[in-house]
């Protein structure tokens, strides 16, 4: 697959793209006044160990305290290297209220979820991450080729060797790093060490709240990330993160094949792609499908469900066939939206029914398939008795829709309201509850402008009755102000 980044730097935000075959397949979007948190270290303090929760809040600064699972805590030996631990050690063994530590961030705050922390340290560079409180050797199960992989080992050993730092740190050779030579690795392994010390002195420093190493900016990030041999080109609208990108490239990918180009062209970057399109139809529930079928894609907090349709019309080709055809369309759809819109947790996929099961293995195979683009570690069950497919995706930062979108005051996240029909009925409801408490003779309904035509159109024959009933005067006023499910009846 032919790539291309496009990367779009502005006052007040970054934005970019990963472009394959002339379709969005990824985008990343930061704010600069709400900088993600995923990969900084922090010195930070125990504020509460929850016994019964397996787990610690530790205050590092942020707005809400983070939260770390015994799971994540390390325990370290006279060394200052993790030691491997069976996951039973208590959390109250573990930390202890006031205790400083420090800690990595492993997932941002969602929504009213403070972040996730882990005291297993790591640091990226290009090829390799750096593990500086432990020893272990191992290389990304991304990477195919056994040849390959033994080859990246032994370099990496020898590298290692050569540094004298044999035993005083782990690393783990990166997919990028397929192809890369003895010195490539040598270059990040004496990176990495210098980078640490670094930090190291600003652990050491003092017990305060702090942050001690802060990840480098997105457009840095995705080009260190995103970056393979597939990547042809990769346009920068700024030319100061031009610059910067250049610099990184000098340093750890100086044989990039890769042309870099500061865009320069009127017409805005994203517009090359209509990306801003795809983005909008990124935030929408439903998908076109070519075959005339669609995606309806619901994300809550608990999951994300994806349930595909066929359309209104089969064709007149075989019925199982035309099915397979739309599941497998469907399947890999799912997956490009699934990087596009970064969605991550539990995610539920209702494909069409398929009885055959050849038509199954088929369409797990395709689904399969298709993840191996993800960048986000998936894992994926087989087709269930309900015909349902389930799956997993590594969620470290918000959605795509949570980053652009907010709750709707109208309906408070449902995305739904209730009809201007069940309002009238409420404010019928209402009325009889109120006459039955007050003497009064005339009483005011305020209501929005759809549900006071309602109750002067299709329910005035309802009102009159009413009326007649409790024997009372009802006025009808519009507020302007007022959402479709707001009202008032008051005394007047």
């Amino acid at each position: 697959m032919s790539k291309e980044i496009l990367i779009n730097v502005t006052l007040m935000e970054t934005r970019v793209a990963l472009i394959g075959n002339g379709l969005l397949q990824e985008i990343f979007v930061e704010r600069h006044n709400k900088h993600g948190h995923v990969g900084d270290v922090f010195q930070g303090s125990v504020v509460r160990v929850m016994p019964g929760m397996g787990a610690a809040f530790v205050d590092v600064g942020m707005e809400k305290a983070a939260f770390i699972h015994a799971s994540d805590v390390s325990i370290i030996d006279d060394d200052g290297f993790e030691v491997r631990d069976n996951g039973n050690t208590a959390i109250q063994e573990l930390l202890r209220e006031g205790q400083s530590l420090v800690v990595q961030v492993a997932k941002d705050a969602i929504s009213n979820k403070g972040a996730r922390l882990t005291t297993h340290i790591t640091l990226p560079s290009r090829n390799l991450v750096y593990l500086p409180r432990s020893t272990h050797l191992a290389i990304s199960q991304r990477l195919e080729g056994e040849a390959e992989r033994e080859r990246l080992l032994n370099e990496l050993r020898e590298s290692l060797e050569l540094e004298g730092l044999a035993d005083k740190g782990g690393f783990i050779i990166r997919t990028a790093a397929e192809g890369a030579s003895r010195q490539e690795l040598l270059e990040d392994v004496r990176f990495l060490k210098r980078l640490w010390s670094k930090v190291d002195e600003r652990i050491t420093g003092s017990k305060s709240i702090k942050r001690v190493y802060q990840e480098v900016p997105l457009y840095i990030r995705a080009v260190r990330d995103l970056i393979t041999q597939e990547v042809e080109n990769i346009r920068i609208d700024n030319r100061e993160s031009f610059d910067d990108i250049n610099q990184f490239l000098e340093d750890f990918i100086p044989d990039l094949k890769a042309s870099i180009e500061h865009y320069e062209a009127d017409r805005p970057i994203f517009d090359l792609y209509n990306l801003e399109g795809e983005i909008k139809k990124a935030l929408g529930r439903q998908v076109k499908l070519k075959s005339g079928g669609d995606l309806i894609i619901d994300q809550t907090e608990a999951m994300t469900t994806i349930d595909v349709n066929t359309g209104g019309y089969l064709g007149n080709r075989n019925h199982a066939e035309t099915i397979l055809k739309t599941n497998l369309e469907a399947a890999t759809a799912i997956a490009r939206q699934l990087r596009v819109r970064n969605l991550g947790g539990i995610i539920i996929v209702d494909f069409i029914d398929m009885q055959d099961p050849e038509h199954q293995r088929q369409l797990e195979r395709t689904f399969n398939r298709a993840l191996e683009e993800d960048h986000a570690r998936t894992s994926v069950t087989g087709i269930s008795e309900l015909g349902l497919i389930e799956m997993t995706r590594k969620r470290t930062r918000e959605s795509l829709g949570q980053i652009l979108n907010s709750y709707c005051p109208v309906c408070d996240g449902r995305g739904t309201l209730k009809s201007a029909e069940t309002v009238c009925y409420e404010i019928f409801r209402e009325i009889l509850r109120i006459v039955r408490a007050y003497e009064n003779n005339v009483l005011l309904v305020t209501a929005s402008q759809f549900v006071v035509d309602r109750l002067l159109d299709e329910e005035s024959d309802m009102l009159a009755e009413l009326e007649e009933l409790v024997n009372k005067t009802v006025k009808i006023e519009v507020e302007p102000m007022y959402t479709q499910e707001q009202f008032d009846v008051v005394l007047f």
